[in-house]
C-alpha cells in the first residue's frame, strides 16, 4: 500500500515540475533581458562608465552616407547646430514629427542650422516613401539598419532629438516625439536669436 501510495503522489510531484520549470527559467530570461535593456539603453553611462549623449558631453560619432549617397560627418559640422533624431517609418509618432523637422531645417538653415535624420532599424525602401508622404524628402538621412548608432548615442527608442551646439557638444535632447515650442525654446538661444 505504501508503494502505491508513492506511485501516486510522484505523478503529481513531476506534473507540478513540469508547469514550474519552464515558468522559471522564462521568468529568469525575462530578469537578464529586462537587466540588458536597461544597460543597453541608459543614457546616462556607457558600457565603460562614461555618459552618452548627456548634454554637456561630446556627442558619440555620427558618420556614413545619407540616401542620397552624400558623406556625412557630424564632426565636420562643427560651427554650426545640429538636430540629429532618431527616427523609423514604422513609428507612428516620428511620422508626425517628421514635416516638423522639415520645415525647422527650412526656416533655420540660413542661421546654420543641419538637421540629419537617422533611420533605425528601417528598409530604405520604407523610408525613402515615408519622406515622399511626409514632405521631407530635403532632409538629410542616415540609414541605421541594425540601430548600432541609436544604441550608442543611448537612445530610448524612437522618436528621440539631440540637439548639438557649434562647439560640438550636446546641448539638449528630447525623448519621444518634439513639438514647434520645444524646438523655438530650445534652438533660438543656440542660433542666436533673441
Amino acid at each position: 500500500m505504501t508503494g502505491t501510495s508513492h506511485r501516486r503522489r510522484l505523478p503529481g510531484r513531476l506534473a507540478l515540475r513540469r508547469r514550474w520549470v519552464p515558468l522559471l527559467a522564462l521568468l529568469g530570461i525575462g530578469a537578464l533581458g529586462a537587466t540588458m535593456a536597461v544597460r543597453v539603453a541608459d543614457p546616462e553611462s556607457g558600457t565603460d562608465g562614461s555618459p552618452v549623449s548627456a548634454p554637456g558631453a561630446p556627442p558619440p560619432p555620427l558618420t556614413g552616407h545619407s540616401l542620397s549617397g552624400t558623406p556625412v560627418d557630424l564632426a565636420g559640422l562643427r560651427g554650426r547646430v545640429v538636430v540629429v533624431n532618431l527616427f523609423a517609418s514604422w513609428c507612428g509618432p516620428c511620422r508626425d514629427e517628421l514635416p516638423l523637422l522639415a520645415e525647422t531645417r527650412r526656416r533655420w538653415t540660413s542661421r546654420d542650422l543641419q538637421v540629419i535624420a537617422v533611420a533605425v532599424r528601417d528598409s530604405t525602401t520604407a523610408v525613402r516613401a515615408l519622406l515622399a508622404e511626409t514632405g521631407a524628402e530635403e532632409l538629410t538621412v542616415l540609414p541605421d539598419p541594425a540601430g548600432a548608432t541609436a544604441v550608442n548615442w543611448g537612445a530610448f527608442g524612437v522618436p528621440e532629438t539631440f540637439l548639438v551646439d557649434r562647439e560640438g557638444r550636446i546641448a539638449d535632447r528630447a525623448t519621444g516625439p518634439v513639438t514647434a515650442k520645444w524646438l523655438d525654446r530650445h534652438l533660438t538661444p543656440l542660433l542666436g536669436i533673441p
